[in-house]
């Protein structure tokens, strides 16, 4: 049987983003069954409802295909204005439209924030969440993940260092396979 496939989601473009590190580690610890993919978003023009009638761009059809194909969801947000940055707003958009051919509908999702300030983008993980919700993905409710100080936990190799919270991330990870599960049945 074929592993299930999870797409990862990074809602930072910052070349050294500190949501992309924190993505790339959880993938180094996806567990047996499970691929865990970084799904990029950066290159999708805007959401334009006139594609919806008309011929929607490349981008757009690649991508809804991309996220059609895929078991679970996952995503990593950095919180900008107390919100979630225009980037992964627009790739919900994107993958949700035009109505009634929502390719998120029903897959299992869970949602990291990550900043460096103390707070961990608690503001950004919710407001998602509210997206989420209206896309029918069902998205685990605990643990929450807000990872708050991240400035010091990477070394120059950009190896997550601080051992608790890889603890945390482990644990976050088998809790969420196991919410997977449920949902998938």
């Amino acid at each position: 049987m074929a592993n299930k496939k999870v797409g990862l989601f990074v809602g930072s473009l910052r070349k050294e983003s500190f949501n992309k590190k924190f993505a790339n580690y959880v993938k180094s610890i996806a567990p047996t069954g499970y691929d865990f993919e970084i799904i990029e978003i950066g290159h999708l023009p805007f959401y334009n409802e006139d594609f919806d009638t008309g011929t929607p761009p490349k981008e757009y059809v690649e991508f809804r295909e991309t996220v059609k194909g895929l078991d679970a969801v996952l995503f990593f947000t950095p919180e900008y204005n107390r919100s979630v940055p225009a980037v992964l707003k627009n790739a919900v958009d994107v993958a949700s439209r035009p109505y009634g051919k929502n390719v998120w509908d029903g897959k299992p999702g869970g949602v990291i924030s990550v900043s460096i300030g103390a707070i961990g983008g608690f503001g950004a993980n919710h407001h998602l969440r509210q997206s989420l919700v209206f896309v029918n993905v069902p998205t685990m409710a605990q643990p929450e993940a807000y990872i708050g100080g991240v400035a010091k936990m990477f070394d120059d190799d950009d190896k997550l260092t601080d051992e608790s919270t890889q603890k945390f991330l482990k644990d976050f990870v088998k809790a969420y396979i196991e919410w997977v599960e449920k949902i998938n049945g």
